[in-house]
């Protein structure tokens, strides 16, 4: 296994044992408002700072860039690990058992490892770079599909980006003519290792954060699957506007919303 890859399992099932403990008792939790319906929690806190104390452990020098402390910058700037400590943050505090651990590790502005760590389900999913991508250890590829009419396509609604509503709206419409059926489950990072496992044939979303889609992007990509912006180009991880699916899927899609996006939607 890729040396890194280790750390940053290891880094993701010490989050989801901070996680799961509180899931028990709910009550007890701390929250508080980030924005309209952006919540986070003093276990969001707690699991990040258990990811980070595993990897400075090992990599004293690394940068590592997390959903709650921003940037915690080292020596080496080659080294980026991305973190969202807690995927699905709203869920969580409902008591709604889907969320995950998510964790990447750029180099040179490339990610090379990925994890997506669903800690109810002891579900691991991972990529490394060129090697394809795993659940549990057992290859997994995107769905062998070929159009959007047998398809089962994931999404989410854009809270933290209203503005896009009218537009989001229409394309939700557009893709759900055309599809089997439409999914809004709560967690980016597990809408993505779903489309790698073949259990969603697609995602889209608008106004993600690279810690939301870095680890699921990889892992989507070492699957088999294409994975692109609105407009079919590679600017997802800053735009935040991501697609992905199988490559016919992920084009069908593109060409899809393509008429609908506004000029928001178009960078």
């Amino acid at each position: 296994m890729h040396p890194m890859l280790t750390i940053a399992v290891r880094a993701a099932r010490a989050a989801g044992q901070t996680i799961m403990r509180a899931y028990t008792e709910l009550d007890r939790i701390e929250v508080s408002a980030k924005g309209i319906n952006d919540f986070v929690t003093s276990v969001d806190k707690e699991a990040e700072a258990a990811i980070t104390y595993q990897i400075r452990k090992s990599y004293p020098d690394h940068t590592i860039v997390g959903e709650e402390k921003g940037e915690n910058r080292g020596d080496n700037k080659d080294y980026i690990w991305i973190v969202d400590p807690l995927d699905g943050t709203n869920n969580f505090v409902r008591g709604i058992p889907h969320f995950a651990v998510s964790i990447a590790m750029q180099y040179k502005g490339k990610t090379e490892v990925a994890v997506v760590y669903d800690p109810v389900r002891e579900e691991l999913f991972t990529a490394v770079r060129g090697k394809g991508a795993k659940l549990n250890d057992f290859r997994v590829r995107v769905s062998n599909v070929n159009d959007l009419s047998p398809c089962v396509i994931g999404t989410g609604f854009p809270f933290k980006a209203r503005q896009h509503t009218e537009s989001y709206l229409k394309i939700f419409a557009e893709v759900f003519n055309q599809c089997a059926d439409l999914r809004r489950a709560g967690s980016a990072a597990l809408d993505l290792a779903y489309v790698a496992a073949g259990r969603l044939d697609g995602f889209f979303e608008i106004g993600l954060k690279p810690w939301d889609i870095a680890a699921g992007d990889l892992i989507c990509r070492e699957a088999g699957g294409t994975v692109t912006d609105f407009t079919g180009n590679h600017n997802y991880l800053a735009s935040g506007n991501i697609v992905a699916g199988a490559p016919k899927v992920t084009s069908e899609i593109v060409k899809t919303m393509r008429p609908l996006l506004n000029e928001g939607l178009k960078r």
